[in-house]
């Protein structure tokens, strides 16, 4: 394979992937291992417990600078009232690219139902965070001058904000999400489509259950789109919950797969393309107040980096607990 076409193939792969790099907190699969206020403001203290969330990720190991992500989130409601705050700590490593984040939240819950045994509420989150961008250009090849390698370490810290809403109505639940609300260039900007990253984001799901029956299954989508590069992709998730004398045993699958294809060229200089498509299955479980959860995610794309998946541990705790407070098996609510 010539030069030309190994660099098409490393780009399209590249585009496939959707990078993260620059855009604030990743968006991954760990929203279902009951982590929705990682990318939901407005999830913020919705729960009858104020929650800890600790999230490992590592991808492709065995390979030198893959990205890794960790979170730290805390989250819960201010007394018996109908505001809550919460708070994220990040960190990113994706190549020569690497983040630093914290977030503040603040969430309010509007109830329109007659008595708590109906749930209907209506919740907005806003968050405010500031993120430490850097990019090493220590190790880069280049024969002399470059006017756009430095070969030091650049560093930029940004302001960013995001804003979204919930909707709870017995068993199904709907959110948006904006994130990324203000012109954010990150250690790029001179480059034009890295100054706005806002990304739109949609979930949405139901819960069903039998009366009577220890089991529960909830099917949910989501739907983020970037609005810079005109990506778009969609979450197509189910998972089923098996109630326990200690707890919870949960699990499921989730599909993503991009709206978009990227195109590249192959050994025979035909022009192909393809989209981004992952698999993730999530295995978890609820010990008292305890929760640990974890996922593999797999692509299946054709042209990859690698053929080794992505692995993610969560651990979580609740606490300061409040009685169930609805007749329903909302398990992000309950």
């Amino acid at each position: 394979m010539r030069l030309k076409n190994i660099l098409m193939v490393t780009i399209g792969v590249l585009i496939t992937h959707i990078s993260t790099s620059q855009e604030g907190l990743p968006i991954y699969t760990d929203y279902l291992t009951d982590n929705y206020y990682l990318i939901h403001p407005s999830m913020a203290g919705v729960a009858n417990c104020a929650k800890v969330r600790l999230t490992a990720r590592q991808q492709w190991f065995g390979q030198d600078d893959a990205p890794k992500l960790l979170t730290l989130s805390l989250n819960g409601r201010i007394g018996d009232s109908q505001s809550a705050v919460g708070g994220i700590l990040y960190t990113d490593k994706n190549g020569y690219h690497s983040q630093t984040g914290a977030y503040v939240t603040y969430a309010h819950h509007l109830m329109f139902s007659r008595s708590e045994l109906d749930l209907n509420m209506l919740s907005f989150g806003l968050s405010a965070g500031i993120i430490q961008y850097k990019l090493d250009e220590t190790t880069f090849l280049f024969d002399g001058p470059d006017p756009i390698i430095d070969g030091i370490v650049q560093s930029e810290g940004n302001f960013n904000m995001d804003f979204g809403f919930s909707y709870h109505y017995l068993d199904f639940y709907a959110h948006g999400t904006v994130k990324n609300l203000l012109k954010n260039a990150g250690v790029n900007n001179d480059i034009e489509i890295t100054s706005n990253l806002r990304r739109y984001l949609l979930s949405a799901g139901y819960v069903y259950n039998k009366y009577g029956s220890t089991w529960s299954f909830e099917p949910s989508l989501m739907f983020q789109h970037k609005d810079g590069t005109k990506e778009s992709s969609i979450d197509i998730n189910a998972k089923a919950y098996k109630e326990m004398d200690f707890g919870t045993i949960w699990g499921g699958l989730s599909y993503r797969t991009s709206l978009d294809g990227a195109e590249f060229l192959t050994s025979s200089n035909a022009v192909s393309s393809q989209k981004l498509q992952q698999f993730t299955p999530i295995l978890g479980v609820n010990y008292n107040q305890f929760m640990f959860a974890y996922t593999y995610t797999y692509q299946t794309n054709s042209v990859v980096f690698t053929n080794g998946g992505f692995h993610q541990f969560t651990l979580g705790y609740n606490f300061n607990c409040k009685r169930k407070r609805f007749e329903c098996k909302c398990p992000a609510v309950n």
